[in-house]
C-alpha cells in the first residue's frame, strides 16, 4: 500500500488553517475532485482501509507449546532411548511431553489480532461530490481532496477537515474518552490543540450523533488518527508475563542443572565402574527425566485453566491464561474514566435556583433519586428565602416553584427521551439531554403543554428554545444552553416568567465557576412569556432577550459506586489505581477526588514537553491524567513498567488499544467496549465493572499461591528421584527404580495430587499483603529448605525400602515395586502437608475445604494399584503384586513426613511470632 503524501506539517496542521488554506494544499475546491483526479490521487496513496494484520497460524501457536527448556531436554530423551531401541521409554516420553503441548495449545485457543476489529471500524461507503454531483462512493475510494457530505448517524469515512457545520456534533469517545459529543465548528483551532479540541476536525471512525456537514479529506488509511494508532498497536511489544519470565528462569536453571548433574553422574561411573556406555546413558536419561519435572507445564496449563474458568463465574473473560496470574501480581492499575469509573450516563448532580442550592441524588438515566436542599452553609441567592427547606429534606414541586419551572424547561426544551428496555434505563438522543431529562422525571414534573415551534440546537449559538402552549392557552418559551449566552439574553431572575427581580450577573457567573470548579459541565435554563397568537419561533425572537433566568444544571458523568469500593479494596492490597483520561482536568480532578485516586490532574501538555526521565519521576508522584492522547497512555505505561511496576490498563476506546497491549496485563469493557479494545486486551470485564478487576486481582493472586504449592509439592518428588539414581550410579548399585517408573510416578502425581492444590481457596488475609515483587524468585528460601529435606527423606526412603526388601530375599521386580509405592504414599502424605503454606494442616479444614484433593488422592491410590496389581501394567513397567505387609512401610513413611513437615511449619510460625513481638516492642 502507498502511503498518503504529507500535505501539512507540525506548525500548520489542517486543524489550524483556514477552509481555504486546507483546500489550497490539497489542490481542490468547493466543487470537489473529477473522476480523472480521484483516481490519479488513488493510485498514488493507495486505498483508504487498514493494511491486514498478520496472524499466528494453528502450527505456530502449536510449535509455540514446544518452547520449554524442559521439554528440550525430554525430547533430547526420547532421542537417546529412540537410538539405544528402548521403544517404550521413547513413547511414553514424548507422549508426556505431546499431552503438555496439547493442553497448552487447546487451553490458549486462537489469539486474534486488534488490527482486524480496527479496520472494520471504517465506514463502508460515503457520501462524495464528484465531478460536480453528490455520490454514493465505497469508503475505501476516498481520496485526499475529496468533499465527503456528514449526516446524523453517519460513521465519519476518513479525517476531513470542516467546511461547514450545522448543529454538527460527533461521537469521539472512542478515540478522546470525552463522555459527550463533541460540538464541531469550521473556525480553525490552535496548532498544538489536542484531539479533544480540535472543533474543525472529523475522524475515521468517529460516528454523528445531530447535525449535518460537509468537509474535505486531508487523510486516509493510515494517515488517519485511526490508522495512527493502528500503526502504534502493531509496533507495540507484548509485554512477558511476571509468570512467564519466573517460569522460564526456573525451567532454564531446573534444565541446566539437570543436564549438567547427569554428565557428571555418567562421568563419574565410567570412572568408577567402567559400566558399557549404553547402560550408562539410560541410567543419565533416567536421571534427567526424574530430576525434570514434565508434568509442571500440565499442572500450570490446567491451573490456569481452572482460573479462566473461575473468573469467567466473575464477569471476566480471559483471552491469555497467563493473564489470570498476572493480575494477582500487579502494582499498579492504570484505568479509563469514561465508561470504567464512571457510568457514561450524564447526570444532574446539583440545581441552583434563586432560592438555593440543592442536591439531586441517583445515577445513570434511571429516574430513581430525589431532590434535596443542600447545606444551608452553601446555600442563598438573590431572591432566597422564598422556598427555604430543611438541608437533607426532600424537596416538592407544590411547594417550590423555582425547581418546578426549572424541571419544566428540563422536560419541554427538549427532544431526547429515556425508556425501560429488560430492565435497563436506556437513553435515546443526546447524554447531556437524557441527564436533564431524567432530572424532570425525578422531579416529578409532567407539564401538559403543546410545542408549536422550536429552535434546534446549533454549535454556533448554544442554546435550544422552544415555543409551548399551555392548557390554559398561556404561550411561554422555553430555553436552555450554554450559561453565558443565556445571561446574555435575560434581565431578570426569578421562579417564573413574571418574576421581576433583575439579574444579579456577577452571582450567577460565581455560581458557574463553582461549579465548572468541580467538574461540573453547566447548562442554564429561562423562560419568558409569548405573545397570544404566536406561532413560529426563530433565533432572532430569542436573541431579542427578556428572558427570566431560572436557574442552572450541574451536570457530571458520575462514578460507579460499586468502582469506589473496589479501588479501596486494591489500594489495601498495595495497589495503586491511575486514572488516565482525555476527558478536561476540571472534570478528571472532581472523579479522582470521589473516588480517593488523587487531587490533581496532570494534562497532556504537560506529559508532551517531559522527557522519559522526567515522566519516570511524574508518575511516582502523581496518580491523575487529563485530556491524553494515544501516545500519552502508551508512554505512561512505559514508564511505569521502566520504573519496575507491574502495569494493568483498562479501557474502553480505540485510544486505549496500544497501552492495553503494552501493559502487562489490559482490561477491556465488554458491553461499552470496542471491538479493537477487546482484541488488544489479556481479559475482558463481560459487565463494564471495575469492581470485577478487584475480584480478578484476588483470584490472580490465589491462582499463583496454588501454582506455587503445586511446584513446592511436586519439586521433592523429581528430587527424591533424582537422588535415587545419583546415588545408585555412584554407588555402584542396582537402580531401585527405573526409568520408565520414574514417568510413571511423574505423570500420575502431576495429574491427580498436584492438580488438587488448584482447587485451595484462597489464603486468609490474601487482599491485605502488598503484591509480590515481580522480580523475585519463584522459590523463596523456605521453600527451597522444604523441597531439599523432603526430597531427602523421600529419596532416602525409597532407597531404604528397596534395599530392605532386597535384603528380606525379595525379587527385583518386587522390590522396586515396594520403593515405587513407598515414594507415591510418601507424596500423598505430603500433599495433606502442602495444603496449607505456613497455617498447620492438622485442622477441620483439612475434610472440608477441598473435596477435590481427597478425589484425586483415591485416584492417585486406584492407578498406584492397577499400577503393581493389574498383568498388563505389570508387563509395562516390570511391576509385580505385593502382599498387604508390604504397604505397611510406605505408610510409615509418609506419616513421617507429614509429621516432619508440621514441625518445620510450627517451629516457622514460632519464629515469625517472636519476630513479630521483637519489632512491636
Amino acid at each position: 500500500m502507498t502511503a498518503s503524501p504529507q500535505l501539512f506539517s507540525a506548525d500548520r496542521p489542517p486543524h489550524a488553517l483556514p477552509e481555504q488554506d486546507v483546500l489550497s494544499a490539497l489542490d481542490t475546491d468547493d466543487s470537489g475532485l473529477d473522476s480523472t483526479r480521484a483516481a490519479e490521487i488513488l493510485a498514488a496513496t493507495g486505498p483508504n482501509a487498514l493494511p491486514p494484520s498478520e496472524q499466528e497460524t494453528t502450527l505456530q501457536r502449536l510449535l509455540r507449546q514446544f518452547h520449554d527448556p524442559m521439554i528440550y531436554v525430554l525430547l533430547a530423551a526420547a532421542v537417546f532411548t529412540g537410538i539405544l531401541g528402548e521403544v517404550i521409554d521413547t513413547i511414553v516420553i514424548l507422549a508426556v511431553v505431546l499431552i503438555n503441548a496439547l493442553v497448552g495449545f487447546f487451553q490458549e485457543g486462537k489469539a486474534a489480532d486488534a488490527l482486524e476489529s480496527i479496520r472494520s471500524m471504517l465506514s463502508l461507503d460515503s457520501e462524495v461530490l464528484r465531478d460536480g454531483d453528490w455520490t454514493e462512493v465505497d469508503a475505501e475510494e476516498l481520496v485526499p481532496g475529496d468533499i465527503v457530505r456528514l449526516r446524523a448517524g453517519d460513521k465519519v469515512p476518513a479525517d476531513l477537515r470542516l467546511l461547514r457545520s450545522v448543529n454538527l456534533r460527533i461521537e469521539e469517545s472512542a478515540l478522546t474518552g470525552e463522555s459527550v459529543p463533541a460540538e464541531k465548528a469550521v473556525d480553525p483551532v490552535a496548532a498544538d490543540a489536542v484531539l479533544g479540541d480540535r472543533s474543525s476536525m472529523a475522524y475515521s471512525g468517529t460516528v454523528v450523533a445531530a447535525g449535518s456537514g460537509t468537509g474535505v479529506v486531508t487523510a486516509t488509511a493510515t494517515g488517519t488518527e485511526i490508522g495512527r494508532i493502528t500503526t502504534m498497536l502493531s509496533e507495540v511489544e507484548s509485554m512477558d508475563t511476571p509468570l512467564t519470565r519466573s517460569m522460564t528462569r526456573f525451567s532454564s536453571l531446573l534444565a541446566i542443572v539437570a543436564v549438567v548433574l547427569a554428565v557428571g553422574m555418567v562421568l563419574l561411573s565410567w570412572l568408577l565402574y567402567d559400566h558399557p556406555w549404553p547402560r550408562l546413558l539410560m541410567s543419565a536419561i533416567g536421571f534427567a527425566v526424574a530430576a525434570i519435572p514434565e508434568g509442571l507445564p500440565a499442572v500450570l496449563a490446567i491451573t490456569l485453566a481452572l482460573g479462566v474458568q473461575a473468573m469467567a463465574s466473575r464477569n471476566a473473560i480471559t483471552r491469555r491464561m497467563n493473564s489470570v496470574e498476572t493480575l494477582g501480581s500487579v502494582t499498579t492499575i492504570c484505568s479509563d474514566k469514561t465508561g470504567t469509573l464512571t457510568r457514561n450516563e450524564m447526570t444532574v448532580r446539583e440545581v441552583v435556583t434563586t432560592a438555593g442550592r440543592f442536591e439531586v441524588t441517583g445515577t445513570g438515566y434511571a429516574p430513581d433519586g430525589e431532590i434535596r436542599a443542600a447545606d444551608p452553609d452553601t446555600a442563598g441567592a438573590p431572591g432566597a428565602g422564598t422556598e427555604d427547606a430543611a438541608a437533607g429534606g426532600t424537596i416538592e414541586l407544590a411547594a417550590h416553584p423555582g425547581l418546578a419551572a426549572i424541571a419544566e424547561v428540563a422536560a419541554l426544551a427538549n427532544d431526547s427521551r429515556v425508556v425501560e428496555r429488560d430492565g435497563e434505563w436506556v437513553l435515546n438522543g443526546e447524554p447531556t439531554d437524557g441527564g436533564i431529562r431524567t432530572f424532570a422525571l425525578k422531579s416529578g414534573a409532567h407539564p401538559q403543554a403543546e410545542r408549536l415551534a422550536e429552535v434546534p440546537f446549533d454549535s454556533e449559538y448554544k442554546y435550544m428554545a422552544t415555543l409551548d402552549a399551555g392548557a390554559d392557552g398561556t404561550r411561554l418559551v422555553h430555553l436552555k444552553g450554554a450559561p453565558d449566552r443565556l445571561l446574555d439574553r435575560c434581565d431578570r431572575q426569578g421562579d417564573g416568567p413574571d418574576a421581576g427581580t433583575l439579574l444579579d450577573r456577577a452571582h450567577w457567573e460565581a455560581e458557574i465557576d463553582r461549579l465548572g470548579a468541580s467538574g461540573l459541565r453547566v447548562l442554564a435554563a429561562a423562560e419568558r412569556r409569548a405573545d397570544p397568537g404566536t406561532d413560529e419561533l426563530t433565533t432572532d425572537d430569542v436573541d431579542a432577550g427578556g428572558f427570566v433566568l431560572l436557574g442552572l444544571f450541574g451536570i457530571i458523568d458520575p462514578p460507579r459506586e460499586e468502582a469506589i469500593e473496589a479501588i479501596r479494596t486494591v489500594q489495601r492490597a498495595g495497589v495503586r489505581v491511575r486514572m488516565i483520561t482525555g476527558d478536561h482536568a476540571g472534570t478528571a480532578t472532581a472523579i479522582a477526588r470521589e473516588m480517593g485516586i488523587g487531587d490533581r490532574a496532570i494534562t497532556g501538555a504537560e506529559l508532551e514537553a517531559s522527557t522519559d526521565e522526567e515522566l519516570r519521576e511524574i508518575v511516582r508522584e502523581h496518580d491523575v491524567y487529563a485530556r491524553t492522547s494515544p501516545e500519552h497512555k502508551l508512554r505512561l505505561v512505559q514508564a511505569l513498567q521502566a520504573d519496575g511496576e507491574v502495569v494493568s490498563m483498562t479501557g474502553d476506546g480505540v485510544n486505549d488499544a496500544p497501552s492495553l497491549k503494552r501493559a502487562d496485563v489490559g482490561v477491556a469493557m465488554g458491553i461499552k467496549g470496542t471491538e479493537a479494545t477487546k482484541e488488544a486486551a489479556d481479559i475482558v470485564l463481560t459487565d463494564d465493572n471495575f469492581a470485577s478487576i478487584a475480584a480478578a486481582v484476588e483470584m490472580g493472586r490465589t491462582i499463583y499461591d496454588n501454582l506455587r504449592k503445586a511446584i513446592i509439592f511436586m519439586l521433592p518428588t523429581n528430587g527424591a528421584q533424582g537422588l535415587v539414581i545419583l546415588v545408585a550410579m555412584v554407588a555402584g548399585m542396582t537402580l531401585p527404580i527405573t526409568p520408565l517408573q520414574v514417568l510413571w510416578v511423574n505423570l500420575i502425581t502431576a495429574v491427580t495430587l498436584s492438580l488438587a492444590l488448584s482447587f485451595e481457596p484462597s489464603e486468609p488475609g490474601i487482599m491485605e499483603r502488598p503484591p509480590r515483587d515481580p522480580r523475585a524468585s519463584l522459590l523463596d528460601s523456605e521453600a527451597v529448605v522444604r523441597i531439599a529435606y523432603v526430597s531427602l527423606l523421600l529419596g532416602g526412603a525409597t532407597i531404604g525400602a528397596f534395599l530392605l526388601a532386597q535384603s528380606g530375599g525379595l525379587d527385583l521386580e518386587t522390590s522396586r515395586t515396594i520403593a515405587v509405592h513407598t515414594l507415591v504414599v510418601g507424596q500423598i502424605f505430603y500433599l495433606f502437608a502442602s495444603r496449607f503454606t505456613t497455617a498447620s494442616s492438622m485442622r477441620r479444614e483439612l475434610f472440608t475445604t477441598n473435596g477435590i484433593s481427597w478425589l484425586c488422592v483415591a485416584l492417585m491410590i486406584g492407578l498406584q494399584l492397577a499400577f503393581g496389581y493389574l498383568p498388563f501394567m505389570q508387563v509395562a513397567f516390570a511391576t509385580t503384586a505385593v502382599p498387604l505387609s508390604g504397604w505397611l512401610l510406605p505408610v510409615i513413611v509418609g506419616v513421617v513426613v507429614f509429621l516432619t513437615v508440621e514441625v518445620d511449619k510450627a517451629l516457622r510460625r514460632r519464629a515469625r511470632k517472636a519476630t513479630v513481638g521483637v519489632s512491636t516492642a
